[in-house]
């Protein structure tokens, strides 16, 4: 690996366009682009996609149909028919989480699900929306999910004690589990393709072989991170709606 360059670098955010509103710092920063780009890339996909409306659908169609009946079947499995109504913002959170990190394996880019700050937003977001609906839709019998039924009353203050400090720690470690894999991956890829410039031609042609395989291996980690993100959304979801314990 070259000197003076730290596989950290590539966690670092920059300002792109510097603006400040009074007292408030809003530059454009690599961070916001990328999010900016995902977004983009998304919607001209979906659009792009669907345009045809072909019966036989091409590659680009069928793979839009694809992630259309997956998410669909992830919320019918895991919320039932009445998730439904949340498809849209479930299939949304899964479509961008996903093209985030796939912009995070393109050389020379930023990977904005490797930094705290965004997945503990996304986290929270989901946090606070499902106590909400959960809230609205079964009042102050929604705090019965913390004492599990036909438990002994002389357990309840300790079980109520764990179960609220369980559901609390829910967008934590939603939020850490995306940001951790993310890091860790990218961290791992860049040590290692360091060592595979400094062995050059000497090394012959494994070092390269295994920098393919680990990248390839990193792909799947950012499928499989937005999908596991998802699914624990639905999960969530499930609770507040059903009130399942």
């Amino acid at each position: 690996m070259a000197a003076g360059h730290s596989p950290m670098e590539q966690f670092e955010i920059r300002r792109i366009v510097p603006l400040e509103l009074g007292p408030i710092d809003a530059a454009i920063t690599n961070s916001a682009l990328f999010m900016a780009a995902a977004v983009i890339l998304v919607t001209l996909f979906m659009v792009m996609a669907m345009r045809p409306k072909a019966l036989v659908p091409g590659r680009m169609q069928s793979m839009a149909e694809l992630s259309y009946e997956f998410i669909a079947n992830m919320i019918k499995e895991n919320v039932g028919t009445a998730g439904m109504k949340y498809f849209p913002l479930i299939f949304t959170l899964f479509m961008f989480i996903l093209f985030l990190n796939l912009l995070g394996l393109l050389p020379y880019s930023f990977t904005v699900t490797s930094h705290i700050a965004v997945t503990f937003t996304l986290a929270f977001g989901v946090f606070l929306g499902v106590t909400l609906l959960a809230i609205a839709k079964h009042g102050l019998h929604f705090f019965s999910y913390f004492l599990p039924k036909g438990l002994p009353l002389v357990l309840a203050p300790l079980i109520i004690v764990i179960e609220v400090i369980s559901y609390m720690m829910r967008p934590i470690s939603l939020s850490v589990r995306l940001f951790a894999n993310m890091l860790a991956g990218h961290t791992m890829l860049k040590v290692f393709a360091g060592f595979v410039v400094a062995l050059g031609i000497a090394g012959g042609w494994l070092p390269f072989a295994f920098i393919v395989a680990l990248t390839g291996l990193e792909l799947l980690v950012a499928v499989l991170q937005a999908y596991v993100f998802t699914i624990l959304t639905c999960i969530y979801l499930n609770d507040a709606i059903h009130l399942h314990h």
